[in-house]
């Protein structure tokens, strides 16, 4: 960087090279030397404080690197001495906008241009300020002072692009496309355009306002050459033509489309639909630029006169039989595809046979049967046919003599096969014997077609690894058929076999990660889970295979690994963003503008975002809640959305249940002396109310329901509905009694029980009763276990914390009291509901630990025979292990010349005992993790009592 600064704030560059080639090696440490002999020199330069900055901030000193910044703006503001250039003040952005200041980036920026109202070098710094902070009004004023300026063109299109981005992004009217278009107008009066992205956002801005005719005007005046391929240039005039509702024009447009570019099946879509006088699809997405485009679509006109629709769809047929005979690639699929969704146009204007749409389904499978995606390409068409249809469908693709000039084809037609089975349905209809057979093949068809993969690159993919995956979901189906555990067990040793030949293949991880955690083996889980080795935009989409699972366990070392690392990346990705924003503006992609703020926009509203963001705090409150002191937090508003509205008024009903329970025996006076605010109290009814609502009660209703519950009045299912969720609400609605002691007698003036007799028998029988449901984990997938960790890590420890503010609350404040006085009595009374609770919870408490010792205990007894057991063949050679069994055999009898070294060497690796060994220390993982939670909250209990 520094032989692009000759003189930065009167420096000379060689005095500042040898600090930028520290920076940039990383030795900060003497570039921090450098820096401080260069300061010595030039005392008071913004430019040498600056780069000091960045450097302290490089090193992770925050504080000092943001001192030393607001120095440096301070010799700016001033020192009318110094040298103000763009090279110094961008530097301070790069150091504020690091510490999360960059306002004060801004500043500085907006009072050099108002010293220098006529530098296009600093007013481009601003403009990228307010890019940051998407500013979008003052990015276009700034824009067009730049236009006004120099006059070039470049920056009329930043001030356009700033508009359309406060219409799509922000507050700003449609009216306001009206000055975009205005400008524009002006500029081409005078200057014209000389850039295909400022037609682009021309005409984007007429499409937007559904001047269609002006844009078509435009598009085929001198300006239409600025589109230099011809094809994209058709395209866009096709769709202009098929908006504006001239369907025969924009079908003669599109033919031509097709004709240069046969295998554009999303054109040939708008094709047919323009002959048939519908424009819908262009309709989909942004004015049919979507950034998915859509696979097939819908039929909008179906009043056609039957005379027209016959000529124009055999108008289509004639144009797709063109086609394919002139195209020369057989790898073209489009043409094959149109001739299927012809055949399903004529049945859905009732003028089709279905036997002709089963017939083009054979010869689409005879040319790309063999193909990945052919169920793909083919869903929508078979899911058309009713169900006789479908089982010819599948009968006649059965009775198809597989393709033996290639075994690779042969072993992808027989996939596909086994796909359009499952897909159309009949897959999962057959008897439990046929279902297990089925299973069974697609493994045998993995294991012979191994010798197929020898040769591949241990990252290529092999051929058939979908079997494996598919054998799997249907091993799981007989699992939730008969519920025996055999055969979950074998899903995971099939995909554990499939991961040892190749250990790269994700989509065995993915199905592993979900069966291991159905099975209480989360620690398993969250290992394959790493080894995906997600990074970058794929935390937001990968994540959340593992993040619920982990969210409801005892893993909270590593929970709190996966939520700091998903912040971390979301954090930096929406700081950065802004980067690549503004290189769009600079490199003259304004439709890459629009685009990168729009994913912005839409990551940010990501509901997993917003839950990690709530989830964060909320395992600190679970982790610190055995200690007060550690709890006493200052919470602020957090906007959510209404699903996860319910967790993210957790943390403030807790720091106001805290105080609540603290002040409820001292009038108005917390435990640590301070008045206590009476809005704390009416701030929690609030919530409450509110919460109740979110389970779907008015707040009376729900207090009268848990009551209910408690009383045996009502069933215990009455809550099973969102069972934290209503604890939850028992627990805050005590803390919110003990100060404003509101629910006490019943109409009939009888005594209710107290609060803390509702929270201290609801949260025992509950813990207790999913503890008895939980049952043995080798031998009960799923259950209960997640249901009662987050029962005894939420509102038990809820309800601890305001144990804890209770007694510190109940402790002689130094003041002598009368004895025998009310507030003395009613100290005793406070004291022993304060005890009773602690002993119900440490009663509820002791019988999980004495069951997780149990549990832990069984597995660590359980010898890996024991897990073989479960797959039994019976008598019929029926029942799980059946695959296994074929590995076994396979192993045995390896051919090292059929199969290649590696793979040879990787089946001679395998290891079923290790897999059932991982099952046995994954659960007793989670259930060790859990006890060690349960104990310490014991503890932490019982020295409460020598508080009392």
């Amino acid at each position: 960087m520094a032989s692009k600064f000759g003189l930065a704030g009167g420096i000379p560059e060689r005095r500042v090279r040898p600090i930028w080639d520290a920076i940039d090696s990383r030795q900060f440490k003497n570039a921090l030397k450098h820096c401080t002999a260069l300061l010595s020199k030039y005392p008071n330069s913004p430019y040498a404080l600056a780069l000091k900055a960045l450097i302290l901030e490089r090193m992770g000193k925050a504080e000092e690197a943001l001192s030393v910044c607001l120095n440096a703006k301070d010799q700016l503001y001033t020192n009318d001495s110094v040298l103000i250039d763009d090279l110094t003040l961008s530097t301070l952005q790069i150091v504020f906008q690091r510490l999360d200041h960059l306002d004060m980036a801004t500043s500085c920026y907006e009072y050099a241009c108002g010293k220098f109202p006529n530098s296009l070098e600093l007013m481009m710094g601003l403009f990228n300020c307010y890019v940051r902070e998407y500013s979008f009004v003052k990015q276009q004023q700034i824009a067009i002072k730049m236009y006004k300026v120099v006059g070039e063109e470049r920056f009329l299109l930043w001030a356009v692009c700033s508009i359309q981005l406060q219409v799509f992004c922000g507050n700003g009217g449609e009216k306001l496309l009206l000055l975009a278009e205005g400008l524009l107008k002006k500029h081409i009066a005078s200057h014209s355009l000389h850039e295909p992205e400022a037609l682009s956002v021309y005409i984007s801005l007429l499409e937007r306002q559904s001047k269609f005719g002006d844009a078509l005007e435009i598009l085929a005046g001198k300006l239409g050459s600025l589109i230099m391929i011809e094809v994209d240039r058709l395209r866009l005039q096709g769709r202009l033509l098929a908006r504006a509702g001239d369907y025969s024009a924009a079908a003669d447009i599109l033919q031509k489309v097709l004709e240069l570019c046969p295998d554009d099946w999303e054109y040939f879509l708008h094709y047919l639909g323009c002959l048939l006088d519908d424009g819908s699809s262009f309709f989909l997405g942004n004015g049919g630029n979507s950034i998915y485009p859509p696979k097939h679509v819908g039929c909008k006109n179906l009043d056609l006169p039957d005379e027209v629709f016959d000529t124009r769809i055999s108008r289509a047929s004639v144009f797709v039989e063109k086609l394919m005979a002139e195209c020369d690639n057989a790898s073209i699929r489009s043409p094959h595809l149109a001739n299927l969704e012809i055949q399903k146009r004529k049945l859905i204007y009732g003028k089709g046979d279905p036997g002709k749409l089963v017939e083009e389904l054979m010869q689409y499978f005879s040319r790309f049967g063999h193909l990945a995606c052919f169920t793909s390409d083919v869903e929508a068409f078979l899911l058309f046919l009713d169900d006789p249809n479908k089982s010819e469908v599948l009968e006649k693709l059965k009775g198809c003599e597989l393709t033996s000039s290639s075994q690779t084809k042969a072993l992808g037609q027989a996939i596909t096969i086994f796909k359009v089975e499952n897909l159309i349905g009949n897959m999962f209809s057959l008897p439990v014997c046929e279902l297990e057979g089925l299973a069974v093949r697609m493994a045998d068809m993995y294991c012979k077609n191994l010798p197929v993969s020898k040769d591949l690159d241990l990252q290529e993919n092999m051929h058939g690894e979908e079997l494996l995956s598919m054998a799997c979901n249907v091993l799981v189906q007989l699992f939730w058929r008969t519920r025996n555990v055999g055969y979950l067990l074998e899903s995971i040793m099939i995909l554990e076999f499939g991961l040892t030949i190749r250990r790269y293949t994700w989509q065995y991880k993915i199905l592993l990660l979900h069966l291991y955690s159905y099975w209480n083996c989360l620690p398993v889980a969250y290992d394959w889970y790493k080894s995906l080795d997600v990074k970058n935009i794929l935390l937001e989409t990968v994540s959340h295979h593992i993040l619920p699972q982990m969210l409801a366990s005892p893993l909270w070392s590593d929970l709190n690994d996966l939520l700091r690392d998903y912040l971390k990346f979301m954090d930096d990705h929406f700081r950065e963003s802004a980067d690549l924003t503004f290189l769009a503006y600079r490199h003259r992609n304004y439709s890459k503008v629009i685009e990168f703020v729009q994913f912005k926009e839409r990551l940010q509203r990501s509901s997993q975002y917003l839950v990690a963001k709530i989830e964060a705090p909320i395992l600190q409150l679970k982790q610190n809640a055995n200690s007060i002191q550690e709890e006493e937090i200052k919470q602020t508003e957090e906007n959510v959305l209404k699903n996860i509205e319910k967790r993210s008024l957790l943390p403030r009903m807790i720091y106001l249940s805290i105080h609540c329970a603290s002040s409820s025996l001292k009038e108005h006076t917390e435990a640590n002396g301070s008045a206590f605010d009476p809005k704390l109290s009416l701030e929690l009814k609030v919530l409450l109310e509110r919460y109740a609502r979110i389970l779907g009660f008015p707040f009376q209703d729900a207090i009268e329901l848990v009551l209910g519950v408690s009383s045996g009045q009502k069933p215990s299912e009455a809550l099973s509905s969102d069972l934290i969720g209503w604890i939850n609400f028992v627990v805050f609605l005590n803390a919110w009694n003990l100060n404003s002691r509101e629910i006490g007698f019943s109409n009939n003036d009888k005594p209710r029980p107290s609060t803390w007799h509702l929270v201290n028998s609801l949260l025992k029988k509950y813990i207790i009763e999913k503890m008895r449901s939980t049952g043995p984990l080798l031998s009960s997938p799923g259950g209960d276990l997640p249901m009662l960790v987050q029962l005894v890590t939420e509102p038990l420890s809820w309800h601890s914390l305001i144990i804890q503010s209770s007694v510190r609350s109940s402790l002689p404040s130094g003041k002598k009291k009368k004895k025998g006085g009310v507030t003395e009595q009613a100290n005793s009374h406070h004291s022993h509901e304060i005890q009773d609770s602690i002993q119900s919870l440490c009663d509820a408490i002791k019988e999980v630990t004495e069951w997780l010792s149990a549990q832990i205990n069984k597995l660590d007894d359980v010898k890996f025979e024991t897990i073989f057991s479960l797959l039994q063949v019976n008598g019929e050679g029926q029942g799980p292990g059946r695959i296994l069994h074929m590995f076994e055999n396979l192993i045995s009898s390896v051919d090292n010349t059929a199969l290649g070294d590696r793979i040879s060497q990787a089946l001679q690796s395998w290891d079923a005992v290790e897999v059932a060994r991982k099952v046995g220390a994954g659960q007793s993982s989670v259930l060790s993790q859990f006890l060690r939670i349960c104990e310490s909250k014991i503890k932490s209990l019982q020295a409460l009592r020598t508080h009392l």
